[in-house]
């Protein structure tokens, strides 16, 4: 049976099952992989396919490029999901497989969501995949390298697909409405398919389950549909699908987000919250944002920030929107009313320009770990000062270059706790005079 004809013609099937691509040449994005002189095509047209992991996102072509591979080889093409099979239904593959194999046939095993599958289930393919029985394409959202064990990981090259660009998204709509004889009486934008492009997040699926539902839904006049950008707007929801995450706005509002809370303004950090979420931002973007503002605006003035801060992000992963809306919420609000400092920011920034204007200084002598007898030879180690020796755990040791050695970077302010920190460091130099003496 060819595995891209219809099984029961009867039953219905969703417009981005009906237009997955047969071929490379109907195939859109991955050009780094699938196009002229590029791996796996050469693969293909080589008809020396090895096993191999897809890493990306969702609606990027992972199954359709597994698909596609098996039909352009002539293989069996045997899928299984890792979410509903488990260690029986991988025996009665391999069965399969092994008939095909005394027939002269390969078999590709794709396996979708493999991060899912147990260490257990995924020792199971090894053998046959070492010695030629199957070919193992596997397909996951997740990092593979902490998903998918070593042993299976080491015999399957790993490729990275990417989020679709719009220009492909709307290749793939446009060839959708092309393609269909049921939207001959479908009059689209342009613009409209731009849009919807534009609000898929990269992802092909997406884009054609929008474009087959607004078709749906929107009511004929005089036979003929028509969709513009303004009746798409009102289908979808609101003008907030048109944020660019992206563009300007996108920046202006984290820049708002940002500077309302440097100036302690927890209402308006909390509108500019909200202007970005309820258009459709990415939290963890959001979230990532406030962990670099509790070092960047607050640091030390307040050391409860950072830990808020990377809660909020946790959160955010476990919940996601709208739940999460809150989370991101007692953040800003425990950001906004913080004591604020830059010290860390300046002081690292400085720190940085020497680091950049002296990479060729090398470390003091007194502070290099002497491993060998050269080392010790050559004066590593020698006059070190080891801290808790001496009073107050501190000596007056210099512990910068002789380049540096007058040099500060860090100089707290007197905001929150670091105040607390102000009075310490004072301290230490005190205590550091005295072990002088």
């Amino acid at each position: 049976m060819n595995i891209f004809e219809n099984e029961n013609e009867t039953n219905y099937k969703p417009l981005a099952e009906k237009m997955r691509p047969n071929s490379l040449e109907e195939f859109f994005g991955q050009e780094e992989l699938v196009g002229n002189n590029q791996g796996i095509r050469k693969m293909i047209e080589t008809d020396t396919i090895s096993s191999m992991i897809f890493w990306g996102p969702p609606g990027v072509g992972k199954t359709t490029l597994a698909k596609i591979i098996a039909k352009e080889t002539k293989s069996s093409f045997q899928e299984l999901s890792a979410v509903t099979s488990g260690i029986k239904e991988i025996k009665d593959l391999i069965e399969i497989a092994k008939y095909n194999k005394t027939n002269g046939r390969k078999t590709i095993v794709f396996v979708d969501e493999i991060h899912r599958f147990n260490k257990a289930q995924q020792d199971a393919f090894l053998p046959y995949v070492e010695n030629g029985t199957i070919i193992l394409i596997g397909a996951t959202t997740e990092n593979p390298s902490f998903e998918v064990n070593s042993a299976l990981l080491s015999r399957a090259k790993v490729y990275v697909l990417k989020s679709l660009k719009e220009e492909e998204l709307e290749k793939i709509l446009k060839r959708a409405l092309e393609k269909n004889d049921d939207y001959e009486d479908i009059n689209i934008e342009e613009e409209a398919i731009t849009l919807i492009a534009k609000i898929s997040n990269g992802d092909a699926r997406t884009a054609l389950n929008t474009l087959e539902n607004v078709i749906n839904i929107t009511k004929p006049i005089k036979g003929k549909k028509t969709i513009t950008t303004q009746s798409l707007e009102k289908i979808i929801g609101s003008k907030t699908f048109l944020y660019d995450k992206n563009g300007e706005e996108h920046y202006n509002l984290i820049s708002a987000l940002h500077k309302s809370m440097r100036n302690s303004d927890p209402d308006a950090a909390l509108y500019y919250l909200a202007r970005m979420l309820e258009a459709g931002e990415n939290p963890l973007y959001i979230a990532r944002r406030l962990i670099r503002f509790a070092s960047e605006d607050i640091g030390l003035a307040n050391t409860n920030a950072l830990t808020q801060a990377i809660a909020a992000y946790e959160a955010s992963h476990y919940l996601g929107m709208p739940e999460c809306n809150l989370n991101l919420s007692q953040a800003v609000v425990y950001l906004s009313v913080s004591p604020k400092s830059n010290a860390l920011y300046t002081g690292y920034a400085k720190a940085s320009q020497d680091a950049r204007r002296t990479l060729n200084v090398k470390v003091p002598l007194h502070l290099r770990n002497a491993v060998t007898k050269l080392d010790e030879s050559l004066g590593y180690g020698e006059g070190y000062k080891y801290a808790h020796e001496f009073e107050g755990n501190i000596t007056s040791m210099q512990c910068l270059p002789d380049e540096l050695k007058k040099e500060k970077y860090y100089f707290p302010t007197n905001n929150g706790n670091e105040k607390n920190v102000k009075t310490i460091l004072e301290q230490i130099e005190k205590i550091k005079k005295g072990n002088k003496n």
